[in-house]
């Protein structure tokens, strides 16, 4: 058995700082359900290259999905009834998706249940530290376009930070990657991440985009 690694003391200040948190750091109205909802998780899974120092992993949804086709997110989705709670869920939906495997992962605390009412969900963030980084790829690309570790360093850079706007009239956090718009529920997820972990960095939150204008700017 290989021995386990200990998280580094970033990681240890991200999670600690997420103790004392509710759903307003990550939403602006986390509203409890008025009706059953489905339960899901997500893995915010964090590694750290030499390279790059710590990245987060981030999947482009297929564009053929009939829910949220072609957004970027976190690993997970709907809790099977035979999943032993959300960090089983989050990890076997990483698996399917993405090809990691769960040895290599130490979970390391549960967020807030998140209401995510345009999908029908409530979902629970895992948050974990990649211990032994796997090799990843979309596993079945009729779900997966995309799979990437992306820098903590590119999310928090201000260049890469603005908002957009829905057409439905909804402003919310978005960010630029490679060939990526982080947008909506995932967006909000970083955008609150980065402010725990310390990387915050002044960006102009004045920059507010058409978001069908920013989805074909990252083609």
């Amino acid at each position: 058995m290989t021995e386990a690694v200990e998280p580094p003391d970033w990681m240890q200040r991200l999670a600690k700082a997420t103790e004392e948190i509710d759903g307003r750091t990550f939403m602006r109205d986390p509203r409890t359900p008025t009706r059953a909802y489905r339960k899901a998780a997500v893995l915010m899974l964090f590694g750290e290259s030499e390279e790059h120092g710590p990245d987060v992993l981030l999947l482009r949804r297929s564009d053929t999905l009939g829910s949220h086709p072609g957004q970027v997110a976190f690993p997970g989705g709907a809790m099977d009834d035979t999943d032993d709670g959300p960090v089983a869920t989050a990890l076997r939906e990483a698996y399917e998706e993405t090809g990691v495997l769960a040895s290599g992962v130490r979970p390391l605390t549960l967020l807030p249940e998140l209401h995510v009412p345009v999908s029908g969900f409530v979902v629970t963030p895992v948050l974990a530290y990649w211990e032994q980084p796997s090799p990843v790829a979309p596993v079945d690309p009729a779900e997966t376009a995309a799979v990437a570790r992306v820098p903590v360093s590119h999310l928090a850079d201000p260049a890469n930070r603005f908002r957009v706007r829905h057409p439905a009239g909804y402003v919310g956090a978005a960010f630029s990657a490679p060939g990526m718009l982080v947008w909506g529920f995932t967006a909000g997820l970083i955008n609150g991440l980065i402010a725990l972990g310390g990387w915050e960095q002044p960006w102009d939150a004045t920059d507010v985009r058409d978001l069908e204008l920013a989805l074909r700017a990252t083609q």
